[in-house]
């Protein structure tokens, strides 16, 4: 079976973009496309994957598609900690994890309450080795929290 291929310029008209706008899309990450000497070329499939037009492969191959959300609230930081876990977080959730699954996450400090939440996105087992490190370091006597703010 021949897969189709598509120009920048025939997606754009396709999907009535500017075809800057698809370049941008490319350029992005969010499009994916392959470079053939100075021009792009979109795969159906792609393209398919962009407008929500296409199941996940592991849907097509009848197998099980499992991504896991969590949030973890820590509270009584103060905002040098926060960033010293936040950093951690993002660094340990962009190494040693699957490229094509990644982790996304999220974090967000509340000064008001001296509050820290984590948002993880991923996959399962991705998710829960992130989440066993946060434990390690929230349990551990590491010296992150050497600042942390005493409540009365």
């Amino acid at each position: 079976m021949k897969e189709e291929i598509y120009s920048v310029e025939q997606v754009a008209e396709l999907l009535g973009l500017h075809v800057r706008t698809v370049r941008g899309y490319i350029r992005s990450g969010r499009l994916a496309a392959v470079r053939i000497g100075k021009q792009y070329r979109i795969a159906r499939a792609d393209l398919d994957a962009l407008t929500g037009r296409s199941r996940p492969a592991a849907a097509r191959a009848g197998g099980a598609s499992v991504e896991v959300s969590s949030i973890v609230q820590v509270d009584g930081v103060d905002r040098a900690a926060a960033d010293r876990l936040g950093t951690l977080v993002l660094a340990a959730a962009n190494t040693n994890h699957d490229p094509a699954r990644p982790l996304r996450v999220q974090t967000v400090y509340d000064e008001e309450r001296d509050r820290m939440k984590i948002v993880i996105l991923g996959a399962a087992g991705a998710t829960a080795d992130l989440l066993r490190l946060v434990d390690a370091v929230l349990d551990g006597d590491n010296g992150l929290f050497a600042g942390a703010v005493e409540h009365a």
